[in-house]
C-alpha cells in the first residue's frame, strides 16, 4: 500500500460511507455500511461502482458492545478480525486484531488520547464553534505488535470541514495480510467511533 493512506466520511450521508485512498490519490477502497441490520455486517469494495467486492466484516453477535468482527474474502475465507475490548473501550478506544484462527491478539489498537476525542466530541456539540473542531482537535489511534509493542501504523483525524478525514500512516514494516486486516480493523473501528470523533 502506497502510505499515507486517508480515510473521508461526509457528515450527510444517510447510509456511513467512507472513501479510502493512497498517497497518489487511487481509490484503495470504499465502504458503504447498510443500515437497519440486526447483526452488522459491512462489505468492503474497491470502488464507489461497488461492482468487485474486497471484503466483508460480519459480526458474531446481534449487537453487543464486546462484539468481534471477522474479515473475510469475497470467497469465504477467513482473513483476520477484530474485537472491541468491553469496559476498557468506554474511555480509552482499545481494539485488538486476530490473525485468522488465533486467540491471541497479532495487534492491539489503542487511542492515543482519550481527552483529545473527549473534548471533540463535547466542543463539537456546541453550536457554531461545533463545526470547527475538525480544525482544532485531531484523535489519534495506535496499532502496535502486542500490548506496549513497537507502533506499526497510526490513523489520525485530520483538519476538515463537512466531512470527517483521517489519515494512516505506516511507522514500521507490516507483511501484505498484516496491513490488510488492520485497513480493515481501523474501518471498522471508524464506523464504530465516529459519533464520539
Amino acid at each position: 500500500m502506497n502510505y499515507p493512506l486517508t480515510f473521508r466520511f461526509k457528515f450527510f450521508a444517510l447510509a456511513p460511507q467512507i472513501y479510502v485512498t493512497d498517497a497518489h490519490g487511487g481509490t484503495v477502497c470504499y465502504v458503504k455500511q447498510k443500515l437497519f441490520r440486526f447483526r452488522e455486517k459491512v462489505e468492503v469494495f474497491a470502488d464507489e461502482t461497488m461492482r468487485t467486492l474486497l471484503a466483508t466484516i460480519e459480526a458474531d453477535r446481534i449487537i453487543d458492545w464486546s462484539a468481534r468482527y471477522t474479515f473475510k474474502s469475497p470467497d469465504g475465507q477467513v482473513i483476520g478480525a477484530v474485537g472491541r475490548r468491553g469496559m476498557r473501550s468506554l474511555w480509552k478506544a482499545h481494539y485488538d486484531v486476530f490473525a485468522p484462527g488465533s486467540q491471541t491478539p497479532a495487534f492491539v489498537i489503542q487511542e492515543a488520547n482519550p481527552w483529545t476525542k473527549m473534548l471533540d466530541g463535547l466542543v463539537g456539540q456546541l453550536p457554531v464553534v461545533g463545526m470547527f473542531t475538525g480544525f482544532m482537535l485531531h484523535p489519534s489511534y495506535v496499532a502496535s505488535r502486542g500490548e506496549g509493542g513497537a507502533p506499526v501504523v497510526t490513523l489520525t483525524k485530520q483538519s476538515a470541514f463537512f466531512e470527517g478525514r483521517f489519515g494512516l500512516t505506516q511507522e514500521s514494516p507490516a507483511d501484505d495480510g498484516e496491513q490488510l486486516a488492520l485497513l480493515l480493523s481501523f474501518l471498522m473501528m471508524n464506523l464504530l467511533e465516529r459519533s464520539r470523533g
